[in-house]
């Protein structure tokens, strides 16, 4: 989350007149994130989260995302669903672009995960799977193989600014995951982008998934891998086989896996590095002036890509 568009106090007291949520007593920028504008929007009535759209979110997609959260929170997963205006839509415009507000959730992130923060988090992903089997819609997830070919083009060219030998390492990485990336695991809805600052926990319960801008269909596995590379890492990028085990533990005593995808959590998982490596890299070549954001480092997943190209199987993350 992040915050690119300003609103002046005029539009927005016109843009929540279209609820019925009271009226403004306060809004404050989120800063954190690198995504879309996001507030915390306070009325005499509760507080909300107010997000605009920005120019990476397709507004075609929106519909999916804002349906998602609203079926998923329908069946007990803990995520924000979207507040409908009185004319019953819940997508709207302020400042010229797309705009929603959702429910506030209570709690904060971990800014260092523990090991029970991960075995929250691997139950509450399968449960969120499971919840997601029968949303009527699809979204093609436009961050996997063909995304990122755009994304190693479009920064190939600066990339050794960054580390020495970064393109071509890039290059080569991605050549070699997508020629044995599986097609036949199973498939549903994915949250995507499930980091620790996506998550809150109250008291080491889970209270809240949030931002589910990068959710889409694809292989149920490949959202694990990407909570492997997220959850169970130190800040050194040394990983953390307890983590490990007790998010996939937690995850298998809800959903089982099969052993095409554990098989697959290697690659899986190098993929899912690639892709954070490919859009912080980016991200990082292309800094917005003047915004509330920091780009993140990317080479912390260049670490992460390596020591799974590194392992041998599925056992290395503490599987029997």
């Amino acid at each position: 989350m992040a915050v690119y568009t300003d609103i002046d106090d005029e539009e927005l007291r016109a843009f929540v007149a279209e609820y019925d949520i009271g009226t403004v007593t306060g809004l404050k920028g989120i800063a954190e994130g690198v995504e879309n504008t996001n507030y915390l929007l306070r009325t005499d009535r509760g507080s909300y989260i107010l997000t605009i759209y920005e120019k990476r979110v397709d507004p075609n997609d929106l519909p999916f995302f804002l349906g998602l959260l609203d079926h998923l929170a329908n069946r007990g997963v803990p995520c924000p669903p979207t507040l409908h205006g009185r004319d019953g839509k819940a997508l709207r415009q302020v400042a010229g672009k797309p705009a929603a507000i959702v429910t506030f959730l209570q709690g904060i992130w971990p800014k260092r995960p523990r090991a029970v923060h991960c075995g929250e988090v691997g139950a509450a992903l399968a449960r969120m799977h499971i919840a997601g089997l029968d949303f009527p819609h699809t979204r093609h997830n436009s961050l996997s193989l063909d995304g990122w070919s755009q994304l190693v083009e479009a920064t190939a060219s600066r990339a050794d600014e960054v580390a020495p030998g970064l393109g071509a390492e890039i290059a080569r990485e991605y050549e070699d995951i997508s020629g044995h990336w599986p097609i036949d695991l199973p498939t549903g809805v994915i949250h995507a982008d499930l980091f620790p600052d996506n998550v809150f926990f109250m008291d080491d319960e889970l209270t809240g998934l949030i931002d589910f801008y990068f959710a889409c269909t694809d292989a149920l596995a490949y959202d694990l891998a990407i909570c492997l590379n997220a959850w169970c890492f130190e800040r050194g990028a040394e990983f953390n086989i307890t983590k490990a085990r007790r998010l996939l533990s937690a995850y298998r005593d809800v959903r089982p896996v099969s052993e095409a995808e554990l098989d697959a959590l290697p690659l899986l998982a190098r993929g899912s590095a690639l892709r954070v490596l490919l859009t912080r890299l980016s991200d990082w070549l292309n800094q917005v002036d003047g915004a509330m954001v920091k780009p993140k480092d990317p080479l912390e997943y260049l670490h992460k890509m390596r020591f799974h190209r590194r392992i041998g199987g599925p056992g290395a993350y503490g599987l029997d």
